[in-house]
């Protein structure tokens, strides 16, 4: 299904797009206003890799760029670690309409958003009340004190004022983080057995499903079962990496190393550094990147220099002549 996005002409007669924006600034706005990542409630995921390979920038252009638009021109806010970027305006000019569908819409985006302060960056130039509020309701769970959350009775009254348009109660992140301490508290009783003598390999702050499946691949593959110091090595970029999965951008690494034959820490190291440099945290935007750079790899074909001699071609030195 087609997706659409509604730029009105007032957006020429704007004063900061008419007296204060670069043709690449306009360009630019244009770009972040209408690309197939944006949503109905105008936040939305998007790296400045992706954004680079869209407009046939590069990455110090987008990083300028996005620099501009949210310290000088102030229309944008973009939270580097969650990868997503929220637009000042977008409730102004494009949610006027409510309604049932209009509202499953918005209600089913917000719950995807990492960074709740961008809801209420957005919301707050929201004209229309009904939308506001909607947007507003999220912002205040994320705010709402620990002791609030258990409290069962004051949880459903809180919900229960949004029956008709969240079918759903929301899960407050304070929840969720307690929910994965405890599972992680849980997991410290497992330890993998080929660690239990090598106790500084396993970090208390580590997921030890995570630790196993890294050691247990690397074993098992032919990277050096006895090599403790490079496990060590290898399992410090779940905590130190940018990455957002981790212990999967690990694996997928090793599995790369595994293709090539080159069964080395130093090589997937050095596959996991140029995936930072490139700013590919998740495994599906290494996907994403390198099915990017089949499409548009050049075909190279080799060309034989001088005229083509048929292969059945014998050359025979005594054509021509008397016996």
């Amino acid at each position: 299904m087609a997706k659409y996005r509604m730029v009105r002409t007032e957006f020429w007669k704007n004063p900061i797009v008419l007296e204060e924006m670069t043709p690449e600034d306009k360009y630019f706005y244009l770009y972040l206003l209408t690309n197939p990542h944006t949503t109905q409630i105008g936040i939305y995921r998007i790296t400045k890799k992706e954004m680079a390979f869209d407009l046939g920038y590069s990455i110090e252009s987008v990083h300028s760029l996005m620099e501009r638009f949210e310290k000088h021109h102030q229309l944008i806010r973009y939270n580097p670690k969650t990868r997503e970027l929220a637009i000042k305006n977008w409730g102004r000019e494009n949610l006027h309409k409510g309604g049932k569908p209009v509202m499953d819409c918005i209600v089913s985006e917000l719950k995807e958003v990492e960074d709740y302060s961008l809801i209420q960056y957005v919301s707050e130039f929201i004209h229309k009340e009904e939308i506001r509020s909607l947007y507003e309701a999220f912002y205040r769970q994320k705010e709402m004190p620990v002791e609030m959350e258990e409290k069962e009775d004051d949880e459903n009254e809180f919900c229960e004022e949004f029956d008709d348009t969240l079918p759903t109660r929301f899960t407050t992140r304070g929840q969720k983080e307690k929910e994965k301490q405890k599972e992680k508290q849980k997991q410290q009783k497992d330890l993998y057995p080929s660690i239990d003598n090598n106790t500084h390999i396993a970090n208390p702050s580590l997921s030890n499903d995570d630790v196993k499946e890294i050691i247990e691949f690397w074993d098992t593959n032919g990277f050096g079962f006895t090599n403790v110091n490079a496990k060590e090595q290898l399992l410090s970029w779940l905590d130190d990496s940018s990455f957002l999965q981790p212990k999967d951008m690990i694996v997928k690494a090793m599995k790369i190393a595994c293709a090539n034959n080159k069964r080395k820490l130093n090589y997937i190291i050095g596959i996991l550094k140029n995936w930072e440099n490139e700013a590919l945290l998740t495994v599906e935007e290494v996907d994403s990147y390198d099915e990017k750079q089949k499409q548009y790899r050049p075909l190279t074909e080799s060309i034989p220099a001088g005229r083509a001699i048929p292969r059945e071609f014998e050359l025979d030195l005594s054509a021509g002549e008397d016996g």
